[in-house]
């Protein structure tokens, strides 16, 4: 029996699993993914090909037309057996196509979604799919990870990990690195290993994977996680109770116009027929899957816009987003931290280059002596008491670690001060991390024989801390005038939209207390991160949409009010500080927060507020956040949107959204495609239940006047795939409405069916029944006029009111890919919805046209004549929906200029 991990020493463990301290070569860790499989438990809810065709059969509508089908074949109906048959497979192979679709699709998605590790192979810092590790890799850990395996820890400063998902015990477990001997310790107690799936809540360290997979602390249990169910979204629900209350319908008029066929002498089993075919064309049995796949199409869209959705409801949610709160940093700006100015005793040294590319230089237009040794001690503190590095390869230089770090080691790198030769002179022995609340970092170096700290942070933090100042006269102390020169000085930066740290230091530290008292301050630095393009665009484009933009950062205010100034965020609000918002109550901020369209100096713990007072004012609030404490607010927004880049895995996974490039325009690009998705189902609903409305009022009028039944089971069956089959798909993807970012956020507690489209559906599906059966009243009577045998003046009555309802529901089509506009507008602008009608077309001539299909079908010849009535009876559909958009576009308007409207 293997010895427990916890109890080796780091040097044994690697001895047992290989590797040192530059990791697993690429090469070993292939080898070892090949025997030992992925990092990954297995997908519960993932349904096969098979399981998917099988579930297709459990809908009791299908199940009822293929007893129908057994019985038209046992009453020698054989011919109509067989086309109902085609239709029933048709069908079925439809409602597979959708749903695989929609599960490849969310399987694509989970590939997408899933974490990230910092692994060490070769020598060499890398990134890579978290999935992708092997036992013996080498792996980093920071503050706000998400622990990508289980592994032994080689190195922890200050490290504390939440294991509460595994263990319950929500107090963070401070780790070590030294073996435990005792052999019996529970999961709780190896204080030296960290889990795959829990969180680094503070500090850093590395840490050699012992467990991937199913052999994970994690995988031990992964029954538990074994049948958890997706819950259906709000939009989906809705549908099911629509399906029950229009299957309570179909069921009152199929029983009507069944019992009143039989009491006119019509045939028992083509009645039994007849009803079954006409629930099936009430009934929208596939109403669920259909927008099932709409939402994971729209998943696959926002994909390409940079947005990755977690849930299917987050979706229908984005439509209605009517106010976004995100950070500044990496989303408004591109996160290129560059360093311009640097502040030591009382003089600013500006320096040139952009970009992390150690290019430019620094100048001093005074040149006092003794200036440009003040602002390399101030660069070599500021670069020892940062993480970040600098990499090198074909593709120029990238950085490793904080966009602030990296400007101040690119700023030393141009004086030339470079890090790794810095850290051999003075390597670090401990620090005492940044927090949102410290606001400030500080490390320990040993250097010359003594500890000496490094400080760096927000300039009202770091003067907390020190006493003295360095001038170049020497070191001096630190007075309340000199306190305000340099908070002048700091003004003076911020205004410029630099963003300002200070940098202090202090020699012969005794012990982490003593580090951050009576320091010396060297100085000053201010840099910029430069504003997104493509950022200001976005900005207007949310002016134009009715949302509201607003920048919440731990920034200045100063730089947060020239940055959002460039913008076009700042136009008519204010800006509040964060100890301002935290003197102020919940209700104070509720009565206030409409005004307010900048927050600077604010914690992560102050955006919970934020979110709260804008939902309390009725509102759908999207909050950006990357880390550990964003994670509230994140969960308590309607749209929680975390960074795909600088994010954390706390903050993703708490998120509903990811970006994966950071972006701001990415955001209101999703909001556009949500807007654009529900718009889609919207019209999707519109033209199937109008249609439906259209089917089920013929076949009620026809018989409630007596007149034979104008359709025969097969014919309605046919219209029914035909309407509700690749047309009402391709309306799904319909291209979005020019104007649809120029509308105001859609409530999201309205739902569908409001009044206007209701009027539509019930015109299109009213005018649709009414001028079928006045087609059909006419065919029956032309058609005695011209002495044409009984059979035939029903057959030929049915073949033109059979070809008039497919045609007036293609001109439906058109006409429902707007509530609002004309269909004169880009009338084929849905390729899709093009491909489909002139396939169904080509179906339709084959079935008049092709005997065997003509015969099955019960189709007349038509002359030239009756083509002339269908066509007219079909188009006339388009002047009426085209009327009723006027009317209700003309009311609305009305309604909108009344007072209080």
């Amino acid at each position: 029996m293997q010895q427990p991990w916890h109890t080796l020493t780091v040097d044994a463990i690697r001895t047992r699993l290989g590797g040192d301290d530059g990791g697993l070569t690429d090469v070993e860790a292939a080898a070892r993914l090949s025997r030992d499989g992925y990092n990954e438990l297995p997908q519960a809810d993932t349904l096969s090909p098979w399981q998917i065709l099988v579930a297709q059969f459990s809908n009791v509508l299908i199940l009822i037309l293929l007893v129908a089908v057994a019985l038209s074949a046992a009453l020698g109906e054989v011919l109509e057996s067989v086309v109902i048959l085609i239709i029933v497979l048709f069908a079925i192979g439809l409602g597979f196509a959708q749903e695989y679709r929609a599960e490849r699709a969310m399987e694509a998605l989970r590939r997408m979604a899933a974490p990230r590790a910092r692994v060490i192979r070769g020598g060499r810092e890398q990134a890579l799919p978290a999935r992708e590790l092997v036992p013996g890799d080498l792996i980093l850990l920071a503050v706000g990870d998400r622990v990508p395996a289980d592994a032994r820890l080689c190195e922890a400063a200050n490290l504390q990990a939440n294991e509460a998902a595994l263990t319950g015990e929500s107090v963070p477990v401070t780790k070590q690195v030294e073996p435990l001997p005792d052999t019996e310790l529970g999961v709780g107690d190896r204080v030296n290993l960290v889990y795959s799936g829990t969180d680094i809540v503070s500090g850093r360290g590395r840490g050699i994977v012992v467990g991937t997979g199913l052999g994970s602390e994690f995988g031990r249990v992964t029954d538990l996680l074994a049948g958890v169910e997706q819950q259906p979204t709000p939009l989906q629900r809705n549908l099911d109770r629509l399906g029950r209350v229009l299957a309570l319908a179909a069921g009152v008029v199929v029983a009507l116009i069944v019992v009143l066929g039989l009491l006119r002498g019509e045939p028992l089993l083509e009645m039994i027929l007849f009803g079954i075919a006409l629930a099936v064309a009430v009934v929208p049995e596939a109403l669920p899957a259909v927008v099932t796949v709409s939402l994971a199409i729209g998943v696959q869209r926002l994909v390409k816009r940079h947005a990755l959705v977690r849930r299917l409801p987050t979706v229908e949610t984005l439509g209605s987003t009517s106010v976004i709160c995100s950070d500044k940093t990496g989303t408004l700006t591109r996160d290129e931290m560059t360093l311009r100015a640097i502040w030591a005793d009382g003089v600013i040294t500006t320096v040139s280059g952009s970009g992390y590319a150690p290019e430019g230089e620094l100048r001093d237009p005074a040149e006092l002596p003794g200036q440009r040794a003040l602002v390399e001690e101030l660069l070599r503190a500021a670069t020892l008491c940062s993480d970040a590095r600098l990499d090198a390869d074909d593709s120029g230089w990238t950085l490793l670690g904080d966009p602030t770090e990296g400007a101040l080691v690119v700023a030393a790198a141009k004086a030339g001060l470079h890090k790794e030769a810095l850290e051999q002179q003075a390597p670090r022995i401990d620090e005492i991390p940044f927090s949102s609340e410290r606001k400030r970092m500080t490390t320990l170096h040993r250097c010359d024989g003594e500890t000496v700290a490094h400080a760096k942070g927000a300039v009202e933090e770091i003067l907390q801390t020190c006493g003295r100042i360095r001038t170049r006269r020497g070191t001096e102390p630190l007075t309340d005038a000199g306190r305000d020169a340099i908070d002048r000085a700091a003004e003076a930066l911020a205004q410029q939209a630099l963003r300002v740290l200070a940098i202090a230091s202090k020699a012969g530290v005794t012990d982490r207390d003593d580090a951050e008292t009576d320091m010396v301050l060297l100085g000053l630095v201010g840099m910029i991160d430069p504003p997104r393009r493509e950022a200001r665009a976005a900005i207007a484009n949310c002016a134009r949409a009715g949302i509201r933009p607003i920048m919440i950062t731990g920034d200045h205010p100063e730089t947060a009010r020239a940055i959002a100034g460039e913008l076009g965020i700042l136009r008519h609000g204010r800006v509040l500080v964060g100890r301002d918002l935290r003197a102020m109550s919940q209700e104070q901020l509720d009565a206030v927060v409409a005004d307010i369209e900048v927050y600077a100096r604010v914690s992560p713990a102050d955006k919970l507020r934020v979110v709260k007072a804008w939902q309390r004012r009725g509102h759908v609030c999207a909050m950006t956040g990357d880390g550990v404490n964003d994670a509230p607010a994140l969960k308590r927004a309607d749209i929680g949107v975390a960074m795909g880049i600088t994010g954390t895995d706390v903050s993703r996974e708490a998120a509903d959204m990811t970006l994966t490039d950071d972006n701001f325009a990415s955001i209101v690009g999703a909001v556009e495609e949500g807007r654009g998705i529900f718009a889609n189902i919207k019209k999707y609903l519109m033209y199937l239940l109008s249609s439906n409305i259209g089917e089920i009022g013929l076949m009620a009028a026809a018989t409630l006047a007596g007149l034979p039944l104008p359709l025969s089971a097969v014919q309605l069956l046919y219209v029914n795939l035909a309407t509700d089959g690749l047309p009402a798909l391709a309306l799904g993807l319909d291209p979005p409405e020019p104007d649809l970012m120029q509308r105001p956020p859609r409530d999201p507690e309205s739902g569908i069916f409001t009044p206007p489209v209701v009027a539509l559906m019930l015109v299109g599906g009213l005018w649709s029944a009414g001028v079928n059966v006045v087609l059909f009243v006419h065919a029956l009577n032309s058609g005695q006029a011209l002495g044409l045998a009984p059979e035939a003046v029903l057959a030929r009555a049915m073949t033109m009111t059979f070809v008039a309802l497919v045609l007036i529901q293609f001109f439906k089509a058109y006409n429902f890919r707007s509530d609002r506009h004309s269909v004169l507008m880009r009338p084929f602008a849905n390729r899709w919805l093009n491909l489909a009608i002139a396939w169904e077309l080509a179906l339709l001539l084959a079935i008049l046209h092709v005997p065997f299909l003509a015969e099955a079908f019960g189709a007349w010849r038509l002359a030239p004549g009756d083509w002339l009535l269908v066509l007219a009876a079909a188009v006339s559909i388009v002047p009426v929906l085209e009327a009723t958009k006027w009317f209700l576009r003309r009311a609305v308007s009305v309604e909108t200029q009344r007072p209080g409207g």
